[in-house]
């Protein structure tokens, strides 16, 4: 098993979460985050005053996959995700020892 974190922006959010869930992934954790990588943020103006920006919003996206399914999760990601400009987001791929659903105490794979 592993994990994918993605962060992405906010409007592409549904179209990720459509897409992973028509390719049988309906378990995700999505949190709106604050951030920024290369970008550095960008300038504003606010009445007439200018500030800079430089934690910008993102979603980051948690799944955890079979490892079978882990090559086409990133790759849906990845497309549907792109907008091809700056900004777009990251993916972190980590393994994933074991997992233990709380309620029935189901451990690895079948917990997922």
């Amino acid at each position: 098993m592993k994990k994918i974190e993605a962060i992405i922006k906010p409007f592409k959010m549904e179209d990720v979460k459509n897409e992973l869930q028509s390719m049988g992934i309906s378990g995700m954790t999505i949190t709106e985050v604050k951030g920024h990588g290369r970008q550095k943020g960008h300038k504003e103006i606010y009445r007439g005053a200018e500030y800079n920006v430089d934690l910008i919003p993102k979603i980051k996206l948690e799944l955890v996959v079979p490892s079978g399914l882990v090559d086409k999760a990133v790759e849906t990601i990845m497309k549907t995700a792109c907008t091809g400009k700056i900004g777009d987001g990251k993916i972190f791929i980590m393994p994933i020892d074991d997992v233990i659903r709380i309620r029935t105490g189901e451990s690895g794979e079948g917990a997922v």
